[in-house]
């Protein structure tokens, strides 16, 4: 495992319902973050698609692996980088079933995914009409290290982050489309979910407008002791290059040991309490 590693947080506006631009935005960029040096390439929260679909989430939504997900993993295998971006999974088992899905591909191919746990349906969000939730955290050992997948909402949700960190993630990486009027809630939560586990955490939003929705960027890289060490421009596309250095933990789990203080009977209450909400 490599002891440090340079990240690519691809901070763009998606074009909605266009797979073929998209993936075509998506190769240029991973060509360019190869240039750079950077080991993995980090996209935002259904960048395949666009994140105000509608409807026609069952008409873009494909199978995990399928069309899209072989041309990234080509890409992959072409420039040598690990690539997570966001899309609609559709159900191997029924034709209107769909996930709202962070893949995660490497140079041999397809490494993992991880299906949203937590669909915000208020406000301004629908997603619980057309997604069905995930149930499982998602870790991944590799030869980056072993990166962790999450998605948008589920940062409100410090459990969700705290099992990824428990099944042994270092990164954690969450992927967003989160619109301007949340942006102050990301920016503290993105800080507290990393010091809490003393994990890095690359957040990495969309920007850009779609059905008059505005999404506020801010794209960052949060070291284990919560500090923004890198970070994109707000409300438009950008494009950072940034270090993760896996000898920060040592010493931000000495100074922060909350993984050493954990106290699991605990979380037997958290479920007995949430089950009489």
């Amino acid at each position: 495992m490599k002891e440090k590693i340079k990240l690519a947080l691809a901070q763009i506006s998606s074009k909605r319902e266009d797979k073929k631009e998209n993936l075509h935005k998506m190769e240029k960029l991973t060509i360019k973050a190869k240039e750079k040096g950077a080991d993995l390439i980090i996209f935002p929260e259904m960048s395949l698609t666009g994140y105000v679909l509608h409807d026609q989430v069952y008409e873009l939504a494909e199978t995990i692996p399928g069309p899209s997900t072989q041309k990234i993993e080509a890409l992959g295998k072409q420039t040598g980088l690990h690539i997570i971006f966001g899309m609609p999974e559709l159900s191997e088992k029924t034709q209107a079933t769909a996930f709202n899905t962070a893949v995660f591909v490497g140079p041999q191919g397809l490494i993992g995914k991880y299906r949203k746990m937590y669909l915000p349906t208020h406000s301004v969000f629908e997603e619980k009409r057309y997604f069905r939730p995930g149930y499982e955290p998602a870790a991944f050992q590799t030869e980056l290290g072993n990166i962790g997948l999450t998605i948008c909402y589920d940062v409100f949700f410090p459990e969700v982050f705290r099992l990824t960190r428990l099944k042994g993630a270092k990164l954690i990486v969450c992927i967003s489309a989160s619109p301007a009027v949340r942006r102050g809630y990301f920016e503290i939560l993105t800080c507290a979910r990393a010091l809490e586990n003393t994990a890095f955490l690359a957040y990495v939003n969309l920007a850009g407008v779609e059905d008059g929705l505005q999404f506020w960027g801010g794209s960052r890289l949060v070291s284990p002791n919560g500090d923004v060490v890198a970070k994109a421009k707000y409300d438009e596309e950008d494009f950072v290059i940034c270090e993760v250095d896996y000898g920060d933990l040592r010493s931000a789990e000495t100074f922060i040991p909350s993984l050493r203080d954990l106290r699991p009977e605990l979380f037997d209450k958290l479920k007995e309490y949430s089950e009489r909400l």
